[in-house]
Protein backbone atom coordinates (compact mmCIF):
# COMPACT_ATOMS: atom_id res chain seq x y z
CA UNK A 1 0.00 0.00 0.00
CA UNK A 2 1.18 3.51 -0.71
CA UNK A 3 -0.09 6.92 0.90
CA UNK A 4 0.12 9.91 -0.89
CA UNK A 5 0.24 12.71 0.55
CA UNK A 6 -0.57 16.16 -0.68
CA UNK A 7 -0.90 19.57 1.74
CA UNK A 8 -3.59 22.11 0.54
CA UNK A 9 -2.73 26.01 1.33
CA UNK A 10 -4.60 25.56 5.27
CA UNK A 11 -2.19 22.84 6.26
CA UNK A 12 -4.70 20.26 5.26
CA UNK A 13 -3.11 16.83 4.28
CA UNK A 14 -4.75 14.98 1.52
CA UNK A 15 -4.18 11.02 1.74
CA UNK A 16 -4.87 8.96 -1.37
CA UNK A 17 -4.25 4.99 -0.93
CA UNK A 18 -2.50 3.44 -3.94
CA UNK A 19 -2.64 -0.30 -4.08
CA UNK A 20 -0.74 -2.53 -6.22
CA UNK A 21 2.29 -4.55 -6.33
CA UNK A 22 5.40 -3.90 -6.64
CA UNK A 23 7.29 -6.91 -7.71
CA UNK A 24 10.95 -5.53 -7.55
CA UNK A 25 10.91 -3.11 -4.77
CA UNK A 26 12.44 -4.74 -1.75
CA UNK A 27 12.40 -2.53 0.98
CA UNK A 28 10.95 0.71 -0.99
CA UNK A 29 9.15 1.47 -4.45
CA UNK A 30 9.26 -0.69 -7.47
CA UNK A 31 7.56 -1.12 -10.69
CA UNK A 32 4.40 -2.31 -10.55
CA UNK A 33 1.38 -1.01 -11.65
CA UNK A 34 -1.61 0.12 -8.90
CA UNK A 35 -4.78 1.97 -8.60
CA UNK A 36 -6.50 4.56 -6.60
CA UNK A 37 -8.85 3.25 -3.93
CA UNK A 38 -10.27 6.88 -2.49
CA UNK A 39 -8.60 9.79 -0.38
CA UNK A 40 -9.17 11.09 2.48
CA UNK A 41 -8.53 14.49 3.93
CA UNK A 42 -6.22 15.10 7.47
CA UNK A 43 -6.12 18.18 9.67
CA UNK A 44 -2.81 19.96 10.45
CA UNK A 45 -3.75 18.83 14.12
CA UNK A 46 -4.42 15.82 13.50
CA UNK A 47 -1.71 14.75 11.11
CA UNK A 48 0.90 13.55 12.82
CA UNK A 49 -1.35 10.98 15.11
CA UNK A 50 -2.60 9.79 11.89
CA UNK A 51 0.65 9.02 10.61
CA UNK A 52 1.14 6.83 14.19
CA UNK A 53 -2.00 4.93 13.79
CA UNK A 54 -0.99 4.03 10.10
CA UNK A 55 2.19 3.08 11.03
CA UNK A 56 1.14 1.04 13.79
CA UNK A 57 -1.91 -0.87 11.86
CA UNK A 58 -0.30 -1.06 8.12
CA UNK A 59 2.50 -2.90 8.59
CA UNK A 60 4.78 -2.20 5.33
CA UNK A 61 2.84 1.17 4.51
CA UNK A 62 5.05 3.22 2.33
CA UNK A 63 4.27 7.72 2.21
CA UNK A 64 4.98 9.04 -0.89
CA UNK A 65 5.69 12.88 -0.71
CA UNK A 66 7.05 15.38 -2.46
CA UNK A 67 9.99 16.10 -0.57
CA UNK A 68 11.09 14.20 2.85
CA UNK A 69 12.80 17.50 4.23
CA UNK A 70 9.76 19.26 4.18
CA UNK A 71 7.64 16.41 5.60
CA UNK A 72 9.46 14.33 8.42
CA UNK A 73 10.91 17.10 10.62
CA UNK A 74 7.52 17.85 11.99
CA UNK A 75 7.02 14.12 12.31
CA UNK A 76 9.82 13.72 14.15
CA UNK A 77 9.05 16.84 16.74
CA UNK A 78 5.85 14.65 17.22
CA UNK A 79 7.55 11.36 18.14
CA UNK A 80 6.04 9.93 14.94
CA UNK A 81 8.83 7.80 12.86
CA UNK A 82 8.08 6.74 9.55
CA UNK A 83 9.59 3.17 8.28
CA UNK A 84 9.32 3.65 4.65
CA UNK A 85 9.08 6.67 2.01
CA UNK A 86 9.09 7.73 -1.48
CA UNK A 87 11.21 11.06 -2.05
CA UNK A 88 9.12 11.45 -5.37
CA UNK A 89 12.05 14.89 -5.60
CA UNK A 90 15.23 12.71 -5.23
CA UNK A 91 13.95 9.63 -7.19
CA UNK A 92 12.31 11.79 -9.93
CA UNK A 93 16.08 13.48 -10.62
CA UNK A 94 17.77 9.92 -10.91
CA UNK A 95 14.69 8.48 -13.12
CA UNK A 96 14.79 11.74 -15.72
CA UNK A 97 18.55 10.83 -16.18
CA UNK A 98 19.04 7.42 -16.31
CA UNK A 99 20.00 5.49 -19.16
CA UNK A 100 18.09 2.64 -18.55
CA UNK A 101 14.59 5.07 -18.28
CA UNK A 102 15.97 7.14 -21.22
CA UNK A 103 12.90 6.47 -23.21
CA UNK A 104 10.56 6.65 -20.45
CA UNK A 105 7.70 9.56 -21.13
CA UNK A 106 9.35 11.33 -17.67
CA UNK A 107 12.79 11.50 -19.19
CA UNK A 108 11.48 12.76 -22.54
CA UNK A 109 8.87 15.11 -21.00
CA UNK A 110 10.26 19.29 -21.32
CA UNK A 111 11.38 20.60 -18.20
CA UNK A 112 9.00 20.50 -15.17
CA UNK A 113 8.09 21.74 -11.85
CA UNK A 114 9.74 17.98 -10.63
CA UNK A 115 13.00 19.49 -12.46
CA UNK A 116 13.00 22.60 -10.30
CA UNK A 117 16.59 22.98 -9.40
CA UNK A 118 17.69 22.89 -5.67
CA UNK A 119 20.02 25.45 -4.32
CA UNK A 120 23.67 23.95 -4.19
CA UNK A 121 24.98 23.41 -0.88
CA UNK A 122 27.89 25.23 0.15
CA UNK A 123 29.51 21.92 0.91
CA UNK A 124 29.27 20.72 -2.53
CA UNK A 125 31.15 22.80 -4.31
CA UNK A 126 33.95 21.25 -3.67
CA UNK A 127 32.84 17.71 -4.85
CA UNK A 128 30.77 19.15 -7.78
CA UNK A 129 33.06 21.79 -9.15
CA UNK A 130 32.96 23.19 -12.61
CA UNK A 131 32.64 19.62 -14.59
CA UNK A 132 28.50 19.58 -13.10
CA UNK A 133 27.40 22.19 -16.15
CA UNK A 134 23.66 20.74 -15.73
CA UNK A 135 20.68 21.89 -17.27
CA UNK A 136 17.64 22.70 -14.91
CA UNK A 137 13.69 23.38 -15.38
CA UNK A 138 11.97 26.12 -13.93
CA UNK A 139 11.09 26.37 -10.19
CA UNK A 140 7.46 25.74 -9.66
CA UNK A 141 5.85 24.81 -6.75
CA UNK A 142 2.73 23.16 -8.94
CA UNK A 143 3.28 19.65 -8.14
CA UNK A 144 0.55 16.57 -8.03
CA UNK A 145 2.22 13.93 -6.03
CA UNK A 146 -0.26 11.42 -7.28
CA UNK A 147 0.24 12.09 -11.30
CA UNK A 148 3.93 12.22 -10.65
CA UNK A 149 4.65 8.99 -8.73
CA UNK A 150 2.06 7.47 -11.74
CA UNK A 151 5.01 8.30 -13.93
CA UNK A 152 7.41 7.26 -12.13
CA UNK A 153 6.48 3.89 -11.40
CA UNK A 154 5.77 3.82 -15.65
CA UNK A 155 9.31 4.60 -16.02
CA UNK A 156 11.06 1.82 -13.71
CA UNK A 157 8.40 -0.69 -15.25
CA UNK A 158 9.53 0.29 -18.81
CA UNK A 159 13.28 -0.27 -18.23
CA UNK A 160 14.61 -3.70 -18.47
CA UNK A 161 14.01 -6.03 -16.40
CA UNK A 162 17.49 -6.54 -14.65
CA UNK A 163 17.64 -2.33 -15.00
CA UNK A 164 14.23 -2.22 -13.70
CA UNK A 165 15.21 -4.54 -10.44
CA UNK A 166 18.82 -2.04 -9.81
CA UNK A 167 16.32 0.80 -10.26
CA UNK A 168 14.09 0.06 -7.42
CA UNK A 169 16.64 -0.59 -5.10
CA UNK A 170 18.45 2.21 -5.62
CA UNK A 171 15.44 4.88 -5.48
CA UNK A 172 14.42 2.83 -2.02
CA UNK A 173 17.86 3.14 -0.83
CA UNK A 174 17.89 7.00 -2.11
CA UNK A 175 14.48 7.22 -0.26
CA UNK A 176 15.61 5.65 2.86
CA UNK A 177 18.68 8.00 2.93
CA UNK A 178 16.10 10.99 2.90
CA UNK A 179 14.79 9.28 6.26
CA UNK A 180 18.31 9.00 7.68
CA UNK A 181 19.48 12.21 6.80
CA UNK A 182 16.61 14.24 8.61
CA UNK A 183 16.79 11.89 11.57
CA UNK A 184 20.48 12.93 12.21
CA UNK A 185 19.67 16.43 12.09
CA UNK A 186 17.08 15.79 14.16
CA UNK A 187 19.01 14.16 16.86
CA UNK A 188 22.24 15.99 16.52
CA UNK A 189 25.87 14.67 16.77
CA UNK A 190 26.75 15.38 20.57
CA UNK A 191 28.54 17.84 21.06
CA UNK A 192 30.87 19.28 24.38
CA UNK A 193 30.87 23.10 23.52
CA UNK A 194 33.20 23.42 26.58
CA UNK A 195 35.62 20.71 25.62
CA UNK A 196 35.93 22.32 21.85
CA UNK A 197 36.87 25.67 23.87
CA UNK A 198 39.52 23.91 25.47
CA UNK A 199 41.00 22.50 22.15
CA UNK A 200 40.67 26.04 20.29
CA UNK A 201 42.37 27.76 23.08
CA UNK A 202 45.44 25.15 23.19
CA UNK A 203 45.85 25.24 19.61
CA UNK A 204 45.09 29.39 18.76
CA UNK A 205 45.42 31.10 22.07
CA UNK A 206 42.43 32.59 24.07
CA UNK A 207 40.00 33.81 22.04
CA UNK A 208 40.25 36.89 20.39
CA UNK A 209 38.48 40.32 20.16
CA UNK A 210 36.28 40.70 17.23
CA UNK A 211 38.57 41.57 13.67
CA UNK A 212 41.36 40.41 15.94
CA UNK A 213 43.58 37.01 15.14
CA UNK A 214 44.07 34.46 17.89
CA UNK A 215 47.72 35.24 19.96
CA UNK A 216 48.91 31.78 18.40
CA UNK A 217 48.10 32.46 14.81
CA UNK A 218 49.64 36.04 15.36
CA UNK A 219 52.76 34.64 16.25
CA UNK A 220 53.15 32.09 13.59
CA UNK A 221 52.76 34.78 10.98
CA UNK A 222 55.62 37.07 12.51
CA UNK A 223 57.68 34.51 12.42
CA UNK A 224 56.73 34.18 8.63
CA UNK A 225 57.29 37.90 8.13
CA UNK A 226 60.66 37.80 10.02
CA UNK A 227 61.53 34.72 8.11
CA UNK A 228 61.10 36.07 4.80
CA UNK A 229 62.13 39.82 5.84
CA UNK A 230 59.30 41.67 4.09
CA UNK A 231 56.85 44.27 5.60
CA UNK A 232 53.48 42.59 6.71
CA UNK A 233 51.19 41.19 4.47
CA UNK A 234 47.92 39.66 4.69
CA UNK A 235 48.34 35.60 4.06
CA UNK A 236 44.74 35.24 3.50
CA UNK A 237 45.77 37.35 0.50
CA UNK A 238 47.29 34.77 -2.19
CA UNK A 239 48.36 36.95 -4.18
CA UNK A 240 50.19 39.03 -1.39
CA UNK A 241 51.70 35.81 -0.24
CA UNK A 242 52.72 34.68 -3.42
CA UNK A 243 54.57 37.99 -3.87
CA UNK A 244 56.08 38.01 -0.63
CA UNK A 245 57.28 33.88 -1.44
CA UNK A 246 58.81 35.30 -4.24
CA UNK A 247 60.62 38.09 -2.76
CA UNK A 248 62.47 36.32 -0.35
CA UNK A 249 63.64 33.84 -3.12
CA UNK A 250 61.33 31.31 -2.84
CA UNK A 251 60.38 30.59 -6.50
CA UNK A 252 56.70 29.05 -5.82
CA UNK A 253 53.88 29.36 -8.38
CA UNK A 254 51.29 28.77 -5.93
CA UNK A 255 50.43 28.99 -2.68
CA UNK A 256 49.45 25.29 -2.03
CA UNK A 257 50.54 23.70 0.74
CA UNK A 258 51.55 20.53 -1.14
CA UNK A 259 54.30 22.62 -3.07
CA UNK A 260 55.49 24.85 -0.64
CA UNK A 261 56.93 21.77 1.13
CA UNK A 262 59.25 21.45 -1.53
CA UNK A 263 61.15 24.28 -0.95
CA UNK A 264 64.24 24.74 2.10
CA UNK A 265 63.01 28.09 3.82
CA UNK A 266 62.70 29.10 7.11
CA UNK A 267 59.44 30.87 6.21
CA UNK A 268 58.19 27.80 5.39
CA UNK A 269 57.42 25.74 8.63
CA UNK A 270 55.73 28.60 10.33
CA UNK A 271 53.73 29.62 7.37
CA UNK A 272 52.24 26.05 6.84
CA UNK A 273 51.83 25.83 10.81
CA UNK A 274 49.83 29.16 9.84
CA UNK A 275 47.71 27.59 7.36
CA UNK A 276 47.02 25.00 9.19
CA UNK A 277 45.67 26.83 12.34
CA UNK A 278 44.09 29.71 10.45
CA UNK A 279 41.44 26.97 8.44
CA UNK A 280 40.86 25.56 11.86
CA UNK A 281 40.04 29.27 13.35
CA UNK A 282 38.01 29.81 9.87
CA UNK A 283 35.89 26.82 9.31
CA UNK A 284 35.54 25.27 13.18
CA UNK A 285 36.75 28.50 15.22
CA UNK A 286 34.41 29.78 18.05
CA UNK A 287 32.62 31.67 15.14
CA UNK A 288 31.65 28.25 14.25
CA UNK A 289 30.93 27.20 17.74
CA UNK A 290 28.23 29.69 18.58
CA UNK A 291 26.42 29.29 15.14
CA UNK A 292 26.05 25.43 15.04
CA UNK A 293 26.37 23.88 18.43
CA UNK A 294 23.18 24.44 20.59
CA UNK A 295 21.90 22.33 23.31
CA UNK A 296 24.70 19.95 23.02
CA UNK A 297 24.27 19.26 19.89
CA UNK A 298 25.43 19.90 16.07
CA UNK A 299 22.92 19.50 13.82
CA UNK A 300 23.97 20.36 10.24
CA UNK A 301 21.46 20.04 7.25
CA UNK A 302 22.51 16.71 5.23
CA UNK A 303 21.42 16.66 1.77
CA UNK A 304 21.00 13.30 0.18
CA UNK A 305 22.21 13.22 -3.44
CA UNK A 306 23.68 16.42 -3.39
CA UNK A 307 26.73 15.65 -5.19
CA UNK A 308 25.99 14.01 -8.89
CA UNK A 309 27.47 11.00 -8.39
CA UNK A 310 24.66 10.27 -5.01
CA UNK A 311 26.98 11.32 -2.65
CA UNK A 312 25.92 13.17 0.13
CA UNK A 313 26.48 17.06 0.45
CA UNK A 314 25.97 19.22 3.92
CA UNK A 315 24.05 22.34 3.54
CA UNK A 316 26.66 24.95 6.01
CA UNK A 317 28.43 24.13 9.20
CA UNK A 318 31.03 21.40 7.15
CA UNK A 319 29.93 18.02 8.65
CA UNK A 320 31.25 15.92 6.06
CA UNK A 321 34.57 17.99 6.68
CA UNK A 322 35.56 17.43 10.53
CA UNK A 323 38.79 17.95 10.83
CA UNK A 324 40.07 15.25 13.28
CA UNK A 325 41.98 18.21 15.42
CA UNK A 326 37.87 18.94 17.21
CA UNK A 327 36.66 15.52 16.72
CA UNK A 328 37.40 15.08 20.76
CA UNK A 329 34.43 17.71 21.15
CA UNK A 330 31.82 14.88 19.97
CA UNK A 331 31.09 13.68 23.34
CA UNK A 332 28.21 11.24 23.90
CA UNK A 333 25.66 11.54 26.81
CA UNK A 334 25.89 10.53 30.01
CA UNK A 335 25.36 6.27 29.77
CA UNK A 336 25.36 6.25 26.20
CA UNK A 337 28.56 5.29 23.40
CA UNK A 338 29.88 5.54 19.91
CA UNK A 339 29.87 2.87 17.99
CA UNK A 340 32.51 4.35 15.16
CA UNK A 341 32.33 2.12 12.12
CA UNK A 342 34.03 2.72 8.51
CA UNK A 343 34.17 0.08 5.23
CA UNK A 344 37.84 -0.74 4.48
CA UNK A 345 39.23 -0.13 0.93
CA UNK A 346 35.48 0.84 -0.09
CA UNK A 347 35.52 1.93 -3.24
CA UNK A 348 39.10 -0.49 -4.68
CA UNK A 349 36.46 -3.62 -3.58
CA UNK A 350 33.30 -1.84 -5.11
CA UNK A 351 35.79 -1.61 -8.69
CA UNK A 352 36.57 -5.64 -8.03
CA UNK A 353 32.91 -5.98 -7.67
CA UNK A 354 31.94 -4.27 -10.51
CA UNK A 355 34.43 -5.24 -13.08
CA UNK A 356 34.12 -9.10 -11.98
CA UNK A 357 37.95 -9.04 -11.48
CA UNK A 358 38.29 -12.44 -9.44
CA UNK A 359 42.06 -12.07 -8.77
CA UNK A 360 41.31 -8.85 -7.22
CA UNK A 361 38.49 -10.02 -5.45
CA UNK A 362 40.88 -12.98 -3.86
CA UNK A 363 43.20 -10.54 -2.84
CA UNK A 364 40.92 -8.54 -0.73
CA UNK A 365 39.17 -11.88 0.66
CA UNK A 366 39.54 -11.67 4.57
CA UNK A 367 42.20 -9.10 4.77
CA UNK A 368 43.42 -6.08 3.91
CA UNK A 369 43.31 -5.34 0.33
CA UNK A 370 46.21 -3.60 0.05
CA UNK A 371 48.25 -6.03 1.91
CA UNK A 372 46.33 -8.72 -0.41
CA UNK A 373 47.86 -7.26 -3.16
CA UNK A 374 51.27 -7.34 -2.32
CA UNK A 375 50.75 -11.22 -1.12
CA UNK A 376 49.53 -11.38 -4.99
CA UNK A 377 52.85 -9.97 -6.07
CA UNK A 378 50.92 -7.29 -8.33
CA UNK A 379 53.21 -4.66 -6.51
CA UNK A 380 55.88 -5.08 -3.76
CA UNK A 381 54.69 -2.20 -0.97
CA UNK A 382 51.11 -1.50 0.47
CA UNK A 383 52.08 2.22 0.01
CA UNK A 384 52.08 1.37 -3.46
CA UNK A 385 49.44 0.01 -3.91
CA UNK A 386 47.34 2.55 -2.41
CA UNK A 387 48.49 4.81 -4.43
CA UNK A 388 48.65 2.67 -7.85
CA UNK A 389 45.25 1.72 -7.01
CA UNK A 390 43.74 5.22 -6.14
CA UNK A 391 45.27 6.70 -9.77
CA UNK A 392 43.65 3.78 -11.21
CA UNK A 393 39.93 5.12 -9.73
CA UNK A 394 41.11 8.40 -10.15
CA UNK A 395 42.86 8.73 -13.67
CA UNK A 396 46.35 9.65 -12.38
CA UNK A 397 49.10 8.63 -15.26
CA UNK A 398 52.10 10.63 -13.90
CA UNK A 399 54.46 10.50 -11.08
CA UNK A 400 54.46 7.24 -8.95
CA UNK A 401 50.98 6.26 -9.96
CA UNK A 402 51.69 6.59 -13.60
CA UNK A 403 54.95 4.17 -12.96
CA UNK A 404 52.55 1.59 -11.11
CA UNK A 405 49.87 1.59 -13.27
CA UNK A 406 50.49 -1.41 -15.93
CA UNK A 407 51.42 -3.36 -12.85
CA UNK A 408 48.30 -3.22 -11.73
CA UNK A 409 46.94 -3.71 -15.19
CA UNK A 410 48.66 -6.94 -15.67
CA UNK A 411 47.16 -8.45 -12.29
CA UNK A 412 43.98 -7.39 -12.43
CA UNK A 413 42.93 -6.49 -15.73
CA UNK A 414 39.28 -6.59 -16.10
CA UNK A 415 39.08 -4.23 -13.24
CA UNK A 416 41.54 -1.41 -14.52
CA UNK A 417 39.99 -2.75 -18.05
CA UNK A 418 36.63 -1.66 -16.07
CA UNK A 419 37.43 2.02 -15.55
CA UNK A 420 39.40 2.20 -18.24
CA UNK A 421 36.23 1.83 -20.30
CA UNK A 422 34.42 4.39 -18.41
CA UNK A 423 37.64 6.89 -19.06
CA UNK A 424 36.72 6.31 -22.63
CA UNK A 425 33.54 6.56 -22.88
CA UNK A 426 33.73 10.13 -21.25
CA UNK A 427 35.99 11.20 -23.52
CA UNK A 428 34.04 10.71 -26.29
CA UNK A 429 30.98 12.82 -24.41
CA UNK A 430 28.90 9.50 -23.86
CA UNK A 431 27.13 8.67 -20.50
CA UNK A 432 27.98 5.82 -18.12
CA UNK A 433 26.22 4.15 -15.18
CA UNK A 434 26.57 3.22 -11.94
CA UNK A 435 25.65 -0.70 -10.48
CA UNK A 436 22.18 0.66 -9.72
CA UNK A 437 21.17 2.81 -12.41
CA UNK A 438 21.87 6.02 -11.95
CA UNK A 439 23.71 7.77 -14.88
CA UNK A 440 26.52 11.05 -15.35
CA UNK A 441 25.25 13.91 -16.76
CA UNK A 442 26.60 15.07 -20.41
CA UNK A 443 29.11 17.16 -20.49
CA UNK A 444 28.25 21.02 -21.10
CA UNK A 445 27.60 22.89 -24.05
CA UNK A 446 30.62 24.12 -23.86
CA UNK A 447 32.76 21.26 -23.86
CA UNK A 448 30.48 19.83 -26.72
CA UNK A 449 31.41 23.14 -29.04
CA UNK A 450 34.68 22.62 -28.10
CA UNK A 451 34.89 19.00 -29.35
CA UNK A 452 33.66 20.20 -32.75
CA UNK A 453 35.52 22.86 -32.83
CA UNK A 454 38.54 20.55 -32.61
CA UNK A 455 37.20 18.04 -35.61
CA UNK A 456 36.64 21.19 -38.15
CA UNK A 457 38.57 22.29 -40.68
CA UNK A 458 39.85 25.41 -39.30
CA UNK A 459 40.56 23.39 -36.00
CA UNK A 460 44.35 24.72 -34.81
CA UNK A 461 46.54 23.15 -32.67
CA UNK A 462 46.04 25.40 -29.53
CA UNK A 463 42.40 24.19 -30.19
CA UNK A 464 43.30 20.75 -30.52
CA UNK A 465 45.43 20.53 -27.29
CA UNK A 466 42.43 22.43 -25.30
CA UNK A 467 40.10 19.67 -27.08
CA UNK A 468 42.22 16.66 -25.88
CA UNK A 469 42.82 17.63 -22.51
CA UNK A 470 38.95 18.41 -21.78
CA UNK A 471 38.22 15.17 -22.88
CA UNK A 472 40.50 13.62 -20.55
CA UNK A 473 39.00 15.88 -18.17
CA UNK A 474 35.59 14.39 -18.56
CA UNK A 475 37.09 10.67 -18.77
CA UNK A 476 38.36 11.31 -15.14
CA UNK A 477 35.60 12.32 -14.29
CA UNK A 478 33.28 9.85 -15.61
CA UNK A 479 35.97 6.82 -14.44
CA UNK A 480 35.74 7.68 -10.91
CA UNK A 481 31.53 8.38 -11.48
CA UNK A 482 30.99 4.51 -11.63
CA UNK A 483 33.24 3.77 -9.07
CA UNK A 484 32.51 6.36 -6.38
CA UNK A 485 28.46 6.62 -7.15
CA UNK A 486 28.24 2.46 -6.85
CA UNK A 487 29.77 3.18 -3.64
CA UNK A 488 27.68 5.53 -2.68
CA UNK A 489 24.93 3.14 -3.62
CA UNK A 490 26.55 0.69 -1.14
CA UNK A 491 26.35 3.07 1.93
CA UNK A 492 22.95 4.20 0.99
CA UNK A 493 22.09 0.23 1.75
CA UNK A 494 24.38 -0.23 4.63
CA UNK A 495 22.44 2.68 6.68
CA UNK A 496 19.18 1.58 5.26
CA UNK A 497 19.74 -2.13 6.63
CA UNK A 498 21.07 -0.80 9.66
CA UNK A 499 18.09 1.52 10.73
CA UNK A 500 15.92 -0.97 10.37
CA UNK A 501 17.78 -3.19 12.53
CA UNK A 502 17.76 -0.52 15.32
CA UNK A 503 14.34 0.08 15.03
CA UNK A 504 13.99 -3.23 15.89
CA UNK A 505 16.27 -3.23 18.38
CA UNK A 506 14.26 -0.29 20.03
CA UNK A 507 10.82 -2.11 19.68
CA UNK A 508 8.94 1.83 19.55
CA UNK A 509 9.15 4.35 21.42
CA UNK A 510 10.92 8.06 20.25
CA UNK A 511 14.00 8.06 18.05
CA UNK A 512 16.43 9.17 20.52
CA UNK A 513 15.33 7.13 23.28
CA UNK A 514 17.65 4.32 21.56
CA UNK A 515 20.50 3.79 19.47
CA UNK A 516 20.36 5.84 16.66
CA UNK A 517 22.19 6.75 13.53
CA UNK A 518 23.96 10.29 14.24
CA UNK A 519 26.58 11.16 11.85
CA UNK A 520 27.82 9.60 8.24
CA UNK A 521 30.97 10.74 6.07
CA UNK A 522 30.80 8.58 2.65
CA UNK A 523 31.69 5.78 3.85
CA UNK A 524 32.14 5.93 7.97
CA UNK A 525 29.11 6.03 10.24
CA UNK A 526 28.46 6.53 13.93
CA UNK A 527 25.76 5.47 16.06
CA UNK A 528 25.12 7.09 19.38
CA UNK A 529 23.77 4.03 21.40
CA UNK A 530 23.50 3.61 25.00
CA UNK A 531 26.42 1.80 26.79
CA UNK A 532 24.07 -1.47 27.85
CA UNK A 533 23.82 -2.23 23.97
CA UNK A 534 27.33 -1.13 22.31
CA UNK A 535 28.23 -4.83 21.70
CA UNK A 536 24.88 -5.54 19.89
CA UNK A 537 24.91 -2.48 17.88
CA UNK A 538 28.18 -3.43 16.78
CA UNK A 539 27.16 -6.62 15.94
CA UNK A 540 24.24 -4.81 13.56
CA UNK A 541 26.39 -2.43 12.11
CA UNK A 542 28.30 -5.32 10.64
CA UNK A 543 25.16 -7.47 9.89
CA UNK A 544 24.43 -4.58 7.62
CA UNK A 545 27.13 -4.25 6.03
CA UNK A 546 27.55 -7.79 4.56
CA UNK A 547 23.56 -7.08 3.87
CA UNK A 548 24.36 -4.01 1.97
CA UNK A 549 26.79 -6.37 -0.28
CA UNK A 550 24.41 -9.00 -1.06
CA UNK A 551 21.49 -6.32 -1.97
CA UNK A 552 23.67 -4.69 -4.39
CA UNK A 553 26.45 -7.00 -5.55
CA UNK A 554 24.60 -10.71 -5.25
CA UNK A 555 26.87 -13.73 -4.81
CA UNK A 556 29.86 -11.73 -5.95
CA UNK A 557 32.89 -12.89 -4.06
CA UNK A 558 33.73 -9.77 -3.13
CA UNK A 559 34.25 -8.77 1.20
CA UNK A 560 32.94 -5.36 2.71
CA UNK A 561 34.28 -5.59 5.76
CA UNK A 562 33.68 -2.71 7.98
CA UNK A 563 35.89 -1.98 11.64
CA UNK A 564 33.94 -1.08 14.77
CA UNK A 565 35.06 0.71 17.81
CA UNK A 566 33.28 1.57 20.97
CA UNK A 567 34.41 4.95 22.24
CA UNK A 568 33.28 7.82 23.92
CA UNK A 569 34.69 10.47 21.61
CA UNK A 570 35.09 10.51 18.03
CA UNK A 571 38.64 10.96 18.01
CA UNK A 572 39.34 7.70 19.75
CA UNK A 573 38.10 5.98 16.70
CA UNK A 574 41.16 6.30 14.24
Amino acid sequence: MHLVVRRLPDRRVVVSRIHGADPEAGPGVGAGSGAGSGSETVGPDEWARFVDRVERDEPGVRWVWDDTAAWYPELLRADVRVTRCIDLRLCHAILRASIATAASALASAPPGPWDAPVAVPRDAAADAGALFDLDTGPADDDRDPVAEFAVQRAAVAGAAPDSRSRLSLLIAAESAGALIAAEMTFAGLPWDAGRHDAVLTELLGPRPAPGARPRLLEDALAEVVAALDVAPFSPESPGELLRALQSAGIPATSTRSWELKQFAHPAIEPLLRYKKLARLYTANGWNWLDQWVKDGRFRPTYVPGGVVSGRWASDGGGALQLPHQIRSAVVPDPGWTFIVADAAQLEPRILAALSGDAAMAAAARGVDLYDGMVAAGAVDTRAHAKVAMLGAMYGATTGESGRLLPRLARAYPRAIGFVEEAARAGERGDRVSTRLGRSSPRPGRAWQELQEQAGGDTATEAIGRRARTEARNWGRFTRNFVVQGSAAEWALCWMASLRTRLTTLAGGGPLTASAHLVFFLHDEIVVHSPAAHAETVAGLVIESAAEAGRLIFGDAPVDFPVTTAIVSSYDQAK
